[in-house]
C-alpha cells in the first residue's frame, strides 16, 4: 500500500471506531508519529492531509521542524527532559509526557521567554509499568494542581497514557477506560477549566479502543508509515 493508501484506511478506521462510540471522527486528533523517517516522507503525508506530526526525542523534532513547513503542528510524545525544554518551546504545539512539576517550570519558563503559551498533558502510567515514564494515576491531579499554582505559560489540557502492549487490544480497553475516569474525576474538580479536555491515547495496535473509550488524541506511527527501519 503506498502512504496515501495508508493515511485514508487509518482515517476509516477512526471514522468507524468513533461511529460505535456514538461520537464524531471531528473530534479525534491524528498524530502521525514521524521519528526515524525522513522529511521527504513527512512532506508526501503533509501532501495528504494530514498536519499534526509527532516525535520522541527533542533532537529530532528539533532538526524536522527546522527543515519542514511551518504550518505542521508539532507534537513531542516522548519524554522531556527539563534541559531540553529551551529548544522546543519557540514552536512546539502540545508536549504530552510532561510528569514533573520541575519539567513543567522549566518550559514555563522558556515559553514566557518566547512569548507563548504551551499546551501540554500529564503523562500517566495507567498500569504502574515500572519501566514507563509518567506519574501514578494517585499523582495526577496533585502535579496539575502544582502547575496551574506555579507555572505561568503553559496550558494543561489533559493526560496521556500509554497502554501496555497486548496482541488482542481489546486487553487495553481497562487501561483507557481507567484513564477517562480519572480525567472525570479531575475535571469535575476543575469546573472553569474549560480546556482540559484532551485524552491522548491509543496507538497502531489499539487506537481503535482507545476511540471507543473516549480517546481526543491517537498518536499512529506503524499503521502510517510502516514499520521502522
Amino acid at each position: 500500500m503506498s502512504l496515501n493508501a495508508h493515511i485514508a484506511d487509518v482515517r476509516q478506521r477512526i471514522a468507524l471506531a468513533a461511529e460505535r462510540a456514538g461520537r464524531s471522527s471531528d473530534e479525534i486528533t491524528l498524530v502521525a508519529v514521524s521519528k526515524t523517517q525522513g522529511v521527504s516522507t513527512i512532506e508526501e503525508a503533509y501532501d495528504a492531509g494530514l498536519r499534526d506530526f509527532g516525535e520522541n526525542r527533542v533532537q529530532e523534532l528539533i532538526k524536522k521542524h527546522d527543515q519542514l513547513s511551518t504550518l505542521i503542528h508539532w507534537h513531542l510524545v516522548g519524554h522531556l527532559q527539563s534541559n531540553k525544554a529551551k529548544y522546543i518551546a519557540p514552536f512546539v504545539s502540545l508536549v504530552h509526557s510532561i510528569d514533573s512539576a520541575e519539567t513543567a517550570q522549566e518550559l514555563g519558563k522558556r515559553a514566557e521567554q518566547a512569548g507563548r503559551t504551551i499546551d501540554i498533558l500529564i503523562e500517566v502510567n495507567i498500569a504502574n509499568e515500572p519501566t514507563k515514564n509518567g506519574v501514578l494515576a494517585d499523582q495526577a491531579e496533585p502535579l496539575m494542581r502544582e502547575i496551574l499554582e506555579q507555572t505561568t505559560n503553559l496550558r494543561v489540557r489533559g493526560l496521556m497514557t500509554v497502554a501496555p502492549y497486548e496482541d488482542y487490544p481489546e486487553n487495553t480497553r481497562p487501561y483507557f477506560r481507567a484513564l477517562h475516569n480519572l480525567h472525570g474525576r479531575i475535571a469535575r474538580n476543575y469546573p472553569d477549566l474549560a480546556e482540559f479536555n484532551q485524552l491522548s491515547m491509543g496507538m497502531t495496535n489499539d487506537f481503535e479502543v482507545a476511540i471507543e473509550e473516549g480517546a481526543t488524541i491517537i498518536r499512529i506511527g506503524t499503521a502510517i508509515f510502516g514499520e521502522r527501519v
